[in-house]
């Protein structure tokens, strides 16, 4: 299986290309990946190797972390890679692991695709995988959320803009970047 690849980065509409040694591998990435392939030179990313009948898809993932909660997502009945990647990319797994935890199967629920029983179905299977998790957000991403809620944006759209922003930042650069982003 290919589990990480190292490489220059090339745009391909919303899937990367990544030249390895002379090999573009198409890559479906999460917008993390996305994020540190515009600052071009040479990326690392995890990947997981998707086999089907008709096809090989490569997805790609800014961490490892990202990379495992992708894979149990795959292991809950009626969740398959395009919607596990959505998942995914809609929020640092450590959100998404408290949302688990916290039985908050709205934030599953306003991913598309994602109806209300296969978001419950998520939070009941992997609630016993993933064990119990502290419910504190990160503050500063917490806060860039609720400002951008206030301003309008639902909380999926929120965490979408706040995706593809760096999370070190300060509350108030994380909200101005996640704008500029979206308009």
């Amino acid at each position: 299986m290919i589990s990480r690849l190292r490489g220059t980065p090339i745009r391909s509409g919303d899937a990367l290309v990544l030249d390895v040694g002379g090999v573009g591998y198409l890559l479906h990435a999460t917008p993390g990946v996305h994020r540190r392939a515009e600052g071009g030179g040479e990326l690392t990313v995890e990947t997981y190797l998707v086999v089907r009948e008709d096809a090989l898809q490569l997805y790609g993932f800014a961490d490892a972390e990202e990379r495992v909660l992708f894979e149990q997502l795959l292991g809950v009945s009626g969740v398959g890679p395009k919607v596990a990647l959505a998942i995914v990319s809609g929020s640092t797994p450590s959100d998404l692991r408290r949302a688990i935890a916290l039985d908050d199967t709205a934030r599953f629920e306003a991913i598309p695709g994602i109806g209300k029983k296969t978001a419950q179905r998520v939070v009941l299977e992997l609630k016993e995988k993933l064990g119990s998790v502290a419910a504190d957000p990160e503050p500063g991403r917490l806060g860039a959320r609720e400002a951008l809620v206030e301003l309008g944006y639902t909380v999926v759209q929120a965490e979408q803009a706040l995706a593809r922003v760096d999370p070190d930042l300060p509350v108030e650069e994380q909200v101005r970047q996640a704008l500029k982003e979206a308009a």
